[in-house]
Formats: C-alpha cells, structure tokens, sequence
C-alpha cells in the first residue's frame, strides 16, 4: 500500500480521518504536521469515541489526536520492532531522525501465535492510574485490600492475603502452618517446580507421587501410598485447569491429620463438586502472573478460612513485624509484599472474571469442533465426574513418538506452543525425592498446549490442525 493512503494533516477534520481510514483499510491514521514531521495518530476507535462524545465529523482532529503513540526508528532491528507489537498495536509508524514518516510496519497474525496473552479491556487502566495518582504506589493502598476481599470471596472463602507471586504464597503458606525441618509434604509429579520448590525452602522433604492417567492431576491411591509418620501436608496441584478430586483427597487427609494446600496457579474458577477451588484447602495458593487466567503481571494470593492462619501470614509476608508496635520484629519473616498498582490490575480483572472464562471456554470448544476428526490426538478431559475443569491452555495429548515433531512444525510456522512440563522425578535436583511415577513420565511425553488468546479464530485453529496432521505424518510444513 502506498504510505500516502496512510497520512492525513494535523489540521484535517474527523470527516477526512474517516475517509482517510476507510481508503486504506487498516483502521488507522498517522497525523503530519504542515513541516511532514510525525505528530500523531488516529485509530477508527479513536474517532468513533469522538463521535459518541458529541463532536461533529468537520471538527478538527488537532486536539484530539494521540500525540503519544508507540513508533519505530528506519535503523531499529526488526526483533526490536517486532517487540514494539501488542494486542493493541497492530501497525507502526516508521520514522527517521527528524521524525519524518517513511515507511510502516504492519503485524501478521498468520506469522505468530502467542501461547498466553492478559486480557485487559476492562477497568484495568482506569485503577492502575487511579492507584499512581494517590501515590501509593508500593505496599499499601486501598487496592490491595479491595483485590483481597473480591478474589477471596469469589473462591468462597473469608481471607485474601495477596503476595508479590504464586511461589511466594507457597512458601508463606507452608511457613505459616510451622512445616520445615523434619516434615514430609507430599507433591505431585507433574506441576511447575515452584510447587516443589517451596516445599524444599522450609527445610521439610518433598515426597513426589504419581497422577490419574484421566486427570494428569495427582493420584489419591498414591498420595495413601506415600504418608508416613513424618508427613505434614499434601499440595494438590489443579493442573491446567482441572481440579483434582477433593472428595478423597479431603477424606484422606482427615484421617491422617494432614494439611491440605491447594495449588490454584492454573485453575482460577475450576470446581468440585460446585466448590471453587481454593476452598478446600486449610490455605490455598494462587497465581497471577501474565499467562495466568487474571493477572497482576506478578503477583499471588494466599487464601483461608482460618483468622488465625490469616493474622499470622500477614506478619510474616510484611518482615514479621508487630501490627501493634512498628519496626518491630517478632518472628524472622519475609518482604512478600503485593504494591498496590499490581492491585488495582487485579482487582479490575477480578470484576471480569467470568467474563475471560467464559471466552476461554468457548475457545477450547471451537479447538474441540475442529479437532474432532483427529483420532490421533486427545484433548483435556472435560467431562470427569464432578469435576468441572477451567480452559487455562489448551492441552493435547498426542503420540509420544510424533510429539516433538509436532512441536517442530508449529513453531516454524511462528505458532507458540509448549510441551507439558517435565516430571520432577525426571530432574537431577529432584529425583532423591520421587517415588515411582509411571503415568507422570508417560503423560508428559504427549502432552502439548496450544494457543490460548482471544485472537484464536477459526481459521487459526483450523491451521494449527492442519500442522499437527503434518507432524503426525512426519511432514514438517515449515512454510510462515
């Protein structure tokens, strides 16, 4: 396209923005000023929120324009202006030094697909600017008390105890409940190792059990197998987004006087029984980092039923100082502190949660529709008793054999996919840990996730099938 359909005058009406837009068909407008410098821009969204604000279309654009917009330098190395890319912009301006227009990079879908993207149409903004311009800025603000309320009670439990990350609420869960030197907490083979990880910073032994061949989320025959005198707790990690079964998990764990701490990362609004996840729990931990359901960018909630657990976990999340008497210290604790501009994105995705899952949801059955034919490949059970699984990725099961190959084609034609995590039991640092893990080691061999993000359509999903069949068959499409 000639770069002219793209240009309009800073001094040119709403009227010639819309005619400018509709020409060149790509939603957008770069604004000159009477030297040809590059002064600003205008969207088609930009134009209709002026129309609905009662501007006529002869009104000038001059002061409504975006005079801070996101371009690209003509010496920028392509990785650079590709990074400049997001789920907003879609075109850049092209500038030289004296920020003259002189070319325009536009994004192709068809060349990437992102694996996870937040998704941020709500009051996102609005709270994040409404949190910078009270100042506070870091641990403490109205945000962080909001987000802790709204999240625990939407998972249907009293207290929130927002931390700087998933791992973080981990570790200050099993320190709040006095487990360390001497306990065993037994874990899951298949999960992140964070999981594990918290288990190994309070001293206590991680014990790593097998999982449900149907479920890929801890065995509850092999959690029976792995209690001995010594352990404390079992951490059931809901993975991908399924929940595990808390009905004898729960039974197990009352008859054996163990804590329960539930590993929520992945399964924000999955159910059991009716019962979110994250209620079952003495406490329970949560995610919201950016590939997560909701996010905070960083960011992670503890949540309980217990004041107790709730009182003590805030002290220890804040240096284990006294609520009572400031600087002063009464237990060693730890800075894992949630700011409150992390909040204020939380607690605005919070308001739209149903909302994303809804859509992630309907995602999973368009990949369900498309897929339906391929004999070879097994998406995530959904259908399990009681169970009522959230979509976080999309997770295939496909032939161990033909997995990497599949992986191959999607990521040379610039889609984004990961295979599922690999067994603790199977890594150096963790093996000394880990009972047998026959399922684990099978599952994680075929497993795949797929694209996740609201851009996912149709047509995209059908081209990822098309690859897959071309992975199973051995013949690489490596076409971009």
């Amino acid at each position: 396209m000639e770069l002219e359909k793209l240009v309009c005058n800073s001094k040119a009406t709403i009227k010639d923005v819309m005619t400018c837009i509709d020409e060149n068909a790509k939603g957008i407008a770069f604004v000159e000023d009477d030297t040809g410098r590059l002064v600003g821009v205008m969207t088609d969204g930009d134009i209709r929120r002026l129309l609905i604000n009662g501007y006529g279309v002869n009104d000038s654009i001059e002061a409504h324009m975006r005079k801070e917009f996101v371009y690209a330098k003509i010496n920028d190395k392509p990785a650079d202006i590709v990074a400049k890319f997001n789920y907003r912009i879609r075109i850049l301006p092209i500038v030289n030094e004296s920020m003259q227009l002189v070319d325009y990079a536009s994004y192709d879908e068809n060349v990437h697909m992102s694996l996870a993207q937040p998704q941020m149409s709500g009051n996102e903004y609005k709270y994040l600017m409404d949190a910078f311009l009270s100042t506070w800025i870091s641990s403490t603000g109205n945000y962080i008390t909001r987000f802790e309320k709204d999240f625990s009670n939407y998972c249907g439990v009293k207290y929130g105890v927002a931390t700087s990350n998933g791992t973080t609420a981990l570790h200050l869960a099993l320190t709040a409940l006095g487990i360390g030197n001497g306990d065993e907490v037994i874990v899951p083979d298949i999960t992140f190792a964070a999981t594990i990880n918290a288990v190994v910073y309070t001293g206590a032994t991680p014990v790593i059990v097998d999982i449900e061949e149907d479920s890929w989320c801890i065995s509850p025959e092999k959690i029976e197998e792995a209690i001995t005198p010594r352990t404390k707790a079992i951490i059931p990690v809901h993975i991908y987004g399924q929940p595990c079964d808390m009905g004898r998990i729960c039974t197990i764990a009352e008859q054996n006087n163990l804590h329960i701490i539930e590993d929520c990362a992945e399964a924000h609004g999955a159910e059991w029984k009716n019962k979110k996840v994250g209620s079952f729990g003495i406490i329970s931990c949560f995610s919201f980092f950016g590939n997560k359901v909701i996010t905070t960018g960083e960011g992670g909630m503890c949540i309980t039923d217990d004041e107790e657990l709730n009182e003590k976990m805030r002290i220890l999340r804040d240096h284990g100082m006294s609520k009572d008497k400031k600087y002063y210290h009464e237990v060693v604790g730890f800075n894992y502190r949630m700011t409150n501009l992390q909040a204020a994105i939380g607690t605005a995705q919070v308001e739209r949660i149903d909302e994303i899952l809804e859509w992630r949801e309907h995602l999973e059955e368009k990949y369900r529709e498309v897929f339906r034919d391929l004999r070879r490949v097994t998406l995530q059970a959904n259908t399990l008793t009681d169970r009522k699984k959230i979509s976080w990725l999309v997770s295939i099961l496909v032939n161990e054999d033909k997995r990497d190959n599949i992986l191959a084609a999607l990521k040379a034609n610039g889609i984004d996919a990961r295979p599922f995590f690999t067994p603790l039991s199977e890594m150096e640092i963790y093996q000394k840990y880990a009972r047998e893990c026959k399922v684990s080691r099978m599952i994680s061999k075929m497993g795949l996730n797929l694209p996740t993000t609201y851009e996912m359509n149709l047509e995209k999903i059908e081209r990822i099938k098309f690859l897959i069949m071309s992975g199973l068959k051995e013949e690489l499409n490596h076409r971009n």
